[in-house]
C-alpha cells in the first residue's frame, strides 16, 4: 500500500536536512493532535455522564453526580435518592459503561494495528480467530458448567475460559502463519480464516448437542454484551489497555513503514517479521482480555480505524490515540442504544454495533 502520508514520513527520514525545515509544520500537527485528543476526552466524559442517565429507569445527572461523589467520599452529600437508584447507578450502569470504554478503546487499537501490520483494510480482531476461540471457551463452560465451574470461581469461570480460548486460537493462527520462511500478511489472514471456521464449527456442534435449556445463554453471550460487568472485573481490561496503549504508540512509526511495503520497511531498518510477531502477540493478549468480559462485539475494531483515517489521514501516530477514544465513544453510545431500544430488556450490544458497522460500510461503498 503506497500511502501518501507514509511516503512523506519516509522521505523525511531519508533526508535528515529536511527535518529542520519541517519543524513548524510538525509543531502545528502536534498541537492539532493534542487539541483533538483533549476534545475527544471531554466528549467521552460527557458521554459517560449522559449515558448513565439512560435506561429503563431515567435518572437525572444531578442524582448520578451526588451518588458517585457520595460513594467516592462518603457522607459529603445529604442522601435524597432511593437505594434502588443508588444500586442502578453504582452497581449496574457505571461498571458496564466503564467496561464499554475499555473494550471499545482496546478493540479499536487492535484493529488499527492489525490493519497496518497486514496492510489489509478488512483486518480486525475477529478475523484471526479471537471471537471463535472465546466463544468455544465460553460455550464449553456455559453448557458444561458441572465439569468446569468447580475449577474457577463462579464469577470468573466464563471470562477465564473465554480468555484462554481467544488467546489459544490467535496463537494457533500465529503458529500456522509462521510455518515457512516468512510471516506474511497473506498467511496470517488465511490462517485466521481457517482457524475461525474450525473453532466455530466445534462451538456450533457443542450448542447442538448440549442442553437446549441453557443454549440460549450461550448464544446470548456470543452476541456480545456488557450487562454482566462488575467493578471487581474492570481491573483486568484496564491493565491490558494501560500496558498495550504505550507499546502500540511506540510502534506507530514502524507500522507506518510497514504500510508503505515490506521492502521499504526493511530499508528503513524495521525487522518486519519480528514486528508482525510482536504486534500479533500483543493484539492476541488484548483481544483475549476484552472478549473475555464482553463477548464477541463485532465491527468496532474494523470500523473505527476507517472512520478516523477519513478525518486525520493514515499516520498511525495520530490514528492510534484517536481510534482508542473514538472506539470508546462508539461503544458507550452503542451500549446506551442497547439499553433503551427495547427497554426494559437489554439488546445484545453486538447487534447494535453490527447494524452500525454494516450501514457504515454500505455508505462507504455507495460513496465510492
Amino acid at each position: 500500500m503506497n500511502n501518501p502520508l507514509c511516503s512523506k514520513a519516509i522521505s523525511a527520514e531519508l533526508q535528515p536536512g529536511s527535518q529542520e525545515q519541517n519543524k513548524p509544520r510538525l509543531n502545528k500537527q502536534v498541537i492539532t493532535l493534542d487539541f483533538i485528543v483533549c476534545a475527544l476526552i471531554c466528549a467521552l466524559l460527557v458521554s459517560i455522564a449522559v449515558s448513565t442517565t439512560l435506561g429503563s429507569t431515567a435518572l437525572e445527572i444531578k442524582t448520578i453526580t451526588s451518588i458517585v461523589v457520595n460513594k467516592l467520599i462518603p457522607d459529603t452529600i445529604a442522601v435524597d435518592w432511593s437505594k434502588g437508584q443508588e444500586s442502578i447507578v453504582w452497581f449496574i450502569r457505571l461498571p458496564r459503561i466503564l467496561l464499554a470504554v475499555l473494550v471499545g478503546a482496546g478493540l479499536a487499537l487492535v484493529g488499527t494495528c492489525l490493519q497496518a501490520v497486514t496492510r489489509n483494510p478488512m483486518a480486525d480482531p475477529y478475523l484471526f480467530g479471537a471471537s471463535a476461540g472465546a466463544s468455544l471457551g465460553a460455550v464449553s463452560v456455559i453448557l458444561h458448567a458441572g465439569t468446569f465451574a468447580a475449577v474457577f470461581s463462579s464469577a470468573l469461570s466464563i471470562p477465564i475460559a473465554a480468555f484462554i480460548g481467544a488467546l489459544a486460537s490467535m496463537l494457533m493462527v500465529l503458529y500456522l502463519a509462521k510455518q515457512g520462511q516468512s510471516l506474511s500478511q497473506h498467511k496470517l489472514i488465511l490462517s485466521g480464516v481457517a482457524i475461525h471456521f474450525m473453532l466455530m464449527s466445534i462451538t456450533n456442534y457443542l450448542i447442538f448437542v448440549g442442553d437446549q435449556k441453557v443454549a440460549g445463554s450461550a448464544i446470548f453471550w456470543m452476541l456480545g454484551g456488557l450487562g454482566a460487568a462488575q467493578w471487581s472485573q474492570l481491573i483486568y481490561p484496564f491493565i491490558a489497555l494501560c500496558l498495550a496503549l504505550p507499546i502500540m504508540l511506540s510502534w506507530a512509526s514502524a507500522l507506518n513503514a510497514i504500510m508503505a511495503g515490506d521492502e521499504t520497511a526493511i530499508t528503513l531498518g524495521v525487522n518486519v517479521n519480528r514486528m508482525r510477531f510482536m504486534v500479533f502477540l500483543l493484539c492476541a493478549l488484548v483481544t483475549g482480555t476484552m472478549v473475555a468480559f464482553s463477548g464477541a462485539i463485532g465491527f468496532v475494531g474494523l470500523m473505527v480505524p476507517h472512520i478516523v483515517r477519513i478525518f486525520v489521514g493514515a499516520d498511525n501516530n495520530k490514528v492510534l490515540p484517536i481510534s482508542a477514544l473514538v472506539g470508546a465513544l462508539l461503544l458507550v453510545w452503542a451500549d446506551a442504544l442497547a439499553r433503551t431500544l427495547i427497554a426494559p430488556q437489554d439488546l445484545p450490544v453486538g447487534i447494535v454495533t453490527s447494524v452500525i458497522g454494516g450501514g457504515f460500510f454500505v455508505y462507504l461503498m455507495a460513496k465510492k
